[in-house]
């Protein structure tokens, strides 16, 4: 039997692979001690057959929805996309039209927030992977890797003005209309984990600057952050402390290398180095574990209890002040 979860929320993303109804996967994620889920961008309307009579009997409440949700195959709309940033103003309303229906099954079901991914700045190619098979092979500090990181930076750095334009145009447009039909919903636009997407910290802290008023934050994921740190894209820790009162949600995981969606602690063997991003999860609305299917549910309930305790005990020294 494993702990009790209370507030904190578990995404889909662990187990849907394995899954051929959306009751099952569900009923696994009860097991682990959750009593709420993130319901993820590949949940389909077949497995919403199985899972909203269990929302609606009480059984498992819903944290969040990624969107696009419920799953849409086409790629234009899918999480590595441009997204809201597109040009083509058919594209862009049409990314516009499902954000919001994404947001409409969040307040359906309870949920305090919808994940954002935004949009990026396009390349011919995926410039990402080649950088991280280069990081892999030669290190971060090769001429190699320096060099296209160089060119990756110039022609991100070129776009980023346009395209976060883009994005903002676009989120001011889903918040208004989403207030408007009283959702209720915060949308967090989520930290990324390929280098040339959107946002930075840095572009994450504008828009949220230039929306004061909206029901818009920060989602941070934790292994994205620090998979871009040590990239060299930004100073994770502390760009993500310095906007911890923006944070509307947090994806809870940690980055071996550059592999992400591990349980913090257990699968780096650092014992202090995710210490830096406690405060940021004791202040979110929501706190959602995003990890990979190759985490077991021991490892996983380790892993939250070492988190939890040392909250606590951070808590604790707070209040001796």
């Amino acid at each position: 039997m494993y702990t009790d979860k209370q507030e904190y929320s578990f995404s889909t993303c662990w187990n849907i692979k394995r899954h051929t109804t959306g009751q099952g996967m569900i009923e696994e994620i009860k097991s682990l001690g959750f009593r709420q889920v993130e319901l993820n961008y590949n949940v389909t309307e077949e497995m919403l057959q199985t899972i909203e009579p269990m929302i609606e009997r009480g059984e498992m409440g819903v944290s969040s929805v990624h969107n696009t949700f419920p799953h849409v195959a086409d790629p234009d709309y899918g999480t590595d996309s441009v997204l809201l940033g597109f040009d083509d103003e058919p594209r862009r309303k049409r990314a516009i039209e499902l954000l919001l229906r994404s947001a409409e099954y969040a307040h359906r079901y309870g949920a305090k927030a919808v994940v954002v991914h935004p949009g990026e700045v396009p390349f011919e190619y995926n410039i990402d992977e080649a950088l991280k098979k280069i990081y892999h092979d030669q290190g971060p500090d090769s001429p190699a890797y320096q060099s296209l990181w160089q060119e990756m930076l110039e022609k991100r750095e070129d776009g980023s003005a346009h395209y976060l334009s883009r994005i903002q145009e676009s989120l001011e447009e889903v918040c208004d209309l989403s207030e408007q039909r009283g959702y209720g919903v915060n949308f967090g636009i989520e930290t990324r984990s390929r280098c040339y997407q959107m946002p930075t910290l840095h572009e994450a802290g504008t828009i949220i600057g230039r929306m004061k008023g909206a029901p818009l934050g920060l989602w941070y994921d934790i292994g994205h952050g620090m998979m871009m740190d040590r990239m060299g894209l930004y100073d994770n820790v502390r760009e993500a402390n310095a906007l911890i009162d923006h944070v509307v949600g947090v994806h809870i995981h940690e980055t071996v290398g550059l592999a992400d969606h591990w349980c913090p602690y257990i699968h780096s063997k650092d014992m202090t180095f995710f210490d830096s991003f406690l405060d940021i999860i004791d202040r979110s609305p929501v706190k959602v574990y995003e990890l990979k299917a190759a985490c077991t549910p021991e490892e996983i309930d380790e892993s939250h209890g070492l988190i939890t305790a040392r909250i606590a005990e951070r808590q604790a020294a707070r209040q001796r002040g």
